[in-house]
């Protein structure tokens, strides 16, 4: 049996709770390479949709089957042909990707059936829908290439998906169309995953890949992931890329989730499957775990405002207890709330500061600057000591200075210097707490 650490648990599990309250309700499409499956992590990936059915979130589960698919053809004989990043479906590879996907349907629905004791699907209850949701034409030819019966999404009947999403199914969909006459059309998980999302005004489409996410530096594999892209970004980055031609390709992945982002979709993600638990990292930690296209930067630096109130308190409120920060009445951050600055990432603060400026000396106070401890050390703090500058500035403020007692060398290497508290305007000398013996250290604004 597994010890459980109260002093970590319970903060760890505290954290994630404005995630939890975030998306309860919320709408998210989830596509999944055949090349997960293939590599043994359906199980994990089942359970990790489980549990987030389990907190409310609405699920369309979209899988792939290209090596389940190649691995059919290849034992009939059969060698796989792809062009443009499609494979070219004839009708023998047509009867194989409707085998591929019916054994693939059946391990998924018997992945989502199971309940064993002391497991994460213990008493889940996970009900699963498939059905023809889907309506879709032929490629055609492209290039001179006849793809054949290789199709794309020509609709997606959001509604009815809508509908069984709503009374708390999964819907599970294989990336296969008809056309009005019947016509059966093999179409990629890519491209069903973008329309359904686009469809279903999704708050979240996410590919589970065999690439980590966008590279920093494209051209280095050692190079960090990017982890969030502004959608601008991304579309001169894919002008930038070579059209790509296999999944393994940067630009495979991204071009869909600009083209979500485009349709509607507030977030696109792509996340490594290889990495065991990569969908609740990228859903409930501060910087994820893959890449995130969005329309505007999610990380908001933002004056305060009333509704922000009982935020800073609880941001702050750690702070006060171990002594970092003198305790600030309730009431008087409600008063001041317009003095405050505030950094927010997807709707969650994680810092503030305050400007209380004293005109008359043509200073200001920054006051109650405070990260949360789980997004310290990524630049935030000096995120928001430039905007209080900016703000000082506006004032027509020639310094802003600061009061601590234990981060003097954080301010001194941003530019402040040690000055007695003499120096302080009278009105903030009469408040002056001797017995605390606060640093006070200046910053001259140019």
């Amino acid at each position: 049996m597994s010890l459980v650490f109260p002093h970590t648990f319970v903060p760890w599990f505290r954290s994630v709770a404005p995630y939890i309250h975030a998306y309860r309700g919320k709408t998210f499409v989830v596509g999944v390479a055949g090349e997960a499956i293939a590599a043994g992590k359906l199980n994990g990936l089942v359970q990790d949709l489980a549990i987030l059915h389990a907190i409310g979130i609405k699920l369309v589960l979209v899988h792939g089957f290209r090596p389940q698919l190649s691995e059919q053809l290849a034992a009939k004989g059969k060698t796989s042909r792809f062009s443009h990043g499609i494979r070219i479906t004839d009708p023998v590879a047509l009867d194989c990707a409707q085998e591929a996907a019916g054994q693939l349907r059946f391990e998924i629905e018997a992945a989502f059936s199971q309940g064993l004791p002391n497991t994460p699907m213990a008493n889940a209850t996970v009900r699963v829908v498939s059905g023809n949701f889907l309506t879709a034409r032929p490629v055609g030819i492209v290039d001179g290439v006849d793809f054949l019966l290789s199709g794309v999404v020509r609709r997606v009947d959001g509604a009815a998906i809508r509908r069984a999403i709503d009374i708390g199914a999964l819907v599970l969909l294989s990336p296969f169309g008809f056309s009005p006459t019947g016509e059966a059309f093999n179409l990629t998980m890519e491209d069903v995953a973008t329309a359904t999302a686009i469809a279903l005004h999704a708050d979240k489409l996410v590919f589970l890949t065999e690439v980590p996410g966008i590279r920093e530096r494209l051209d280095d594999d050692e190079s960090p992931v990017d982890t969030e892209i502004a959608l601008a970004d991304a579309r001169r980055l894919l002008a930038s890329m070579s059209t790509p031609q296999q999944p393994s390709d940067p630009a495979f992945y991204l071009q869909h989730c600009v083209a979500a982002c485009e349709g509607g979709v507030e977030r696109s993600h792509i996340l490594p499957f290889a990495v065991d638990g990569a969908l609740l990292m990228e859903i409930f930690t501060h910087d994820g775990m893959g890449t995130m296209v969005v329309d505007e930067k999610l990380e908001s630096l933002r004056e305060a405002g009333h509704d922000d109130v009982a935020a800073i308190v609880k941001l702050i409120e750690p702070f006060e207890r171990d002594g970092t920060m003198v305790r600030r009445d309730r009431a008087e951050i409600e008063r001041d709330i317009e003095n405050y600055t505030v950094i927010e990432h997807d709707g969650i603060i994680f810092g503030c500061a305050a400007l209380y400026p004293y005109p008359e000396a043509r200073t200001g106070e920054m006051a109650a600057l405070t990260i949360s401890p789980a997004v310290q050390s990524q630049g935030d703090g000096e995120r928001i000591l430039k905007r209080i500058e900016q703000r000082a500035r506006a004032l027509g403020l020639s310094s802003i200075f600061v009061l601590t007692t234990r981060t003097m060398h954080w301010f001194i290497k941003r530019g402040f210097e040690q000055v007695d508290p003499d120096w302080l305007p009278e009105a903030r000398k009469r408040k002056y707490n001797w017995d605390r013996r606060s640093q006070v250290l200046v910053k001259r604004l140019g």
